[in-house]
């Protein structure tokens, strides 16, 4: 998974499907959808390790618990080290890098709501009713148990819906979605320098 990559994960549940019925002198359909975020939860992990070979876009890493670890590192990656920004080719044996990577996960509830009018065509009470619809086709809608419909202001169950009634059906629909983005930052210090050529004294005694 690349730096900032946002992932999906959807995991569809109706949890509901509700038919709201009323009065209607148009025929039109109109769908509406709006998404609430719950909470989210951020994990931190954060490895190091030192530079013991380099060669072109090869890393081998020595990892703070001891282990030896090979990466290939992309062409666009960079890494601060001391304040400047660095790439593959900047890399130095005995540089000290520190990877932190950032994931988040944010649960999601996507409420899609669907409404649909037209005329009744035929209802099967309690269990059913079909509409036709704007466009003249016929469409099935399941009456969920003890489901009131509301027909110019008085509430009455799906027996007293009549044919060629204009009504308005109401369909809610809630799917739960996981959001998790993942960012990653690599920062790192310079090998320390060299020690310096000290001169050595030579004491000749005759």
């Amino acid at each position: 998974m690349r730096p900032g990559q946002l992932v999906r994960t959807p995991i569809l549940l109706t949890v509901g499907v509700f038919l709201t019925f009323t009065m209607s002198m148009m025929a039109q359909v109109q769908s509406q959808t709006t998404k609430t975020k719950e909470p989210f939860t951020r994990i931190v992990q954060v490895e190091k390790g030192e530079v013991v070979y380099v060669s072109g876009h090869d890393l081998i890493l020595k990892m703070g618990d001891g282990t030896i670890r090979h990466v290939t590192v992309p062409e666009g990656a960079t890494a601060t080290v001391d304040g400047k920004q660095i790439g593959i080719h900047d890399v130095k044996v005995g540089m000290k890098l520190q990877k932190t990577i950032s994931t988040t996960t944010t649960p999601t509830t996507i409420t899609k709501v669907d409404t649909v009018t037209g005329k009744v065509f035929h209802v099967t009470p309690p269990l059913s009713v079909i509409l036709t619809l704007d466009d003249g086709t016929n469409q099935e809608f399941k009456i969920p148990e003890g489901q009131k419909f509301d027909v110019d202001g008085q509430m009455v169950d799906a027996w007293g819906l009549r044919e060629g009634m204009k009504v308005s059906a109401t369909k809610v629909t809630e799917t739960p979605e996981t959001v998790v983005t993942q960012k990653a930052k690599v920062t790192g210090t310079m090998p320390p320098p060299p020690p310096a050529n000290i001169p050595i004294l030579f004491v000749v005694i005759h």
